[in-house]
C-alpha cells in the first residue's frame, strides 16, 4: 500500500506577519512548526502500515524552510519526503495549492490512500483536503479520526455533529484526519539520525508541469482584500450578571443590550 501525507509547515503562535499589501502570510520571516492535524494523519498513516505494510510519503507545498517539517515526518517513520516548491506557488489559495498538490501526487505515480489534517492552523479553512479529493477524482471522507482497510475496502469512525459515522468506500480515497487513533509518535533517535541523512526530494513548476496561470496569486479566485485589528476598548467597566437561575440572567442580559442597542 502507499499512502500520501499532504503535511504543512505553519507560523508559530504569536510569530506572525503579513504582506502590506496583498495581506498574505510572510512565510519566509516566520517561524514554523508541523501543522498538528498533519502530524494526527501521519501517525495514522504509520499505524497503516505496521499493519498492512507499503509505504508513507509525506508531500508539502511551501518554501525552501518547510524542509524542517518534511524531516520531522522522516523522523517520525515516512518513508520518503517530497517538497513542492517554487516562487511562482507564493499567495496560492486552497484552490491552487490543491492543484499543485495534485501534480505531485501525479508524479509520484499516484497512491492508494491520501491522508490530510483536518485544516491547517493558519488558515483553518478545511477546504484543501476535499479540493485536492477532486482534482484528483477520489473519493473524500472527512474528520476521520480511526481507519481500517479490509482489500479495496476503506472504514472510516468520523466525528458528525451529534455523535460518530462510521462510512465505507472503496479505495483509491482521500480522508482528512481529526485525531489520530493514538497520540502521534516522537521521533526516535535513530529517526532523527535518518531523516539528517536522508534526501529530500523538491520538484518546481517546470518539472510538476503546472500552469503558472493557475498557480500563486494569479490563480486564487480567493484573495483576502482587507485585514484589520478589533479594538477593544479596556476602559469600559465588565458588568458580571449574577442573577439566581440562568433564565434570570438571560433575560437581565437581553434587557442590556436592547438598552444600549445592540439587539
Amino acid at each position: 500500500m502507499k499512502i500520501i501525507v499532504c503535511v504543512k509547515q505553519v507560523p508559530l503562535t504569536g510569530d506572525v506577519a503579513l504582506h502590506p499589501e496583498k495581506y498574505t502570510l510572510l512565510r519566509q520571516s516566520a517561524l514554523g512548526m508541523l501543522n498538528p492535524y498533519d502530524k494526527e494523519a501521519l501517525e495514522t498513516a504509520l499505524a497503516l502500515r505496521e499493519k498492512h505494510g507499503g509505504q508513507v510519503y509525506a508531500l508539502s507545498m511551501g518554501p525552501e524552510q518547510a524542509r524542517e517539517i518534511l524531516r520531522e515526518c522522516l523522523a517520525m517513520g515516512a518513508d520518503a519526503a517530497v517538497l513542492l516548491s517554487d516562487p511562482c506557488f507564493s499567495g496560492s489559495d486552497t484552490l491552487a495549492t490543491s492543484y499543485i498538490l495534485a501534480a505531485g501526487v501525479r508524479k509520484l505515480g499516484g497512491s492508494n490512500l491520501i491522508l490530510c489534517g483536518q485544516c491547517a492552523l493558519d488558515g483553518n479553512t478545511a477546504q484543501v483536503g476535499p479540493e485536492l479529493a477532486a482534482q484528483l477524482d477520489f473519493v473524500q471522507i472527512t474528520r476521520g479520526i480511526n481507519i481500517d482497510i479490509e482489500g479495496d475496502i476503506l472504514t472510516v469512525q468520523r466525528k458528525a455533529e451529534n455523535g460518530l459515522e462510521w462510512l465505507t468506500a472503496s479505495l483509491p480515497a482521500l480522508v482528512t484526519i481529526s485525531q489520530a487513533p493514538q497520540s502521534p509518535r516522537s521521533p526516535t533517535v535513530k529517526g532523527a539520525i535518518r531523516a539528517r541523512n536522508q534526501e529530500i526530494t523538491a520538484w518546481n513548476a517546470a518539472d510538476l508541469a503546472v500552469s503558472q496561470n493557475s498557480t500563486g496569486i494569479s490563480g486564487s479566485p480567493t484573495r483576502v482584500r482587507r485585514i484589520t485589528t478589533p479594538f477593544i476598548d479596556t476602559t469600559v467597566p465588565c458588568q458580571l450578571i449574577t442573577e439566581q437561575t440562568p433564565e434570570q440572567s438571560a433575560r437581565v442580559l437581553i434587557g442590556k443590550l436592547r438598552e444600549n442597542r445592540i439587539l
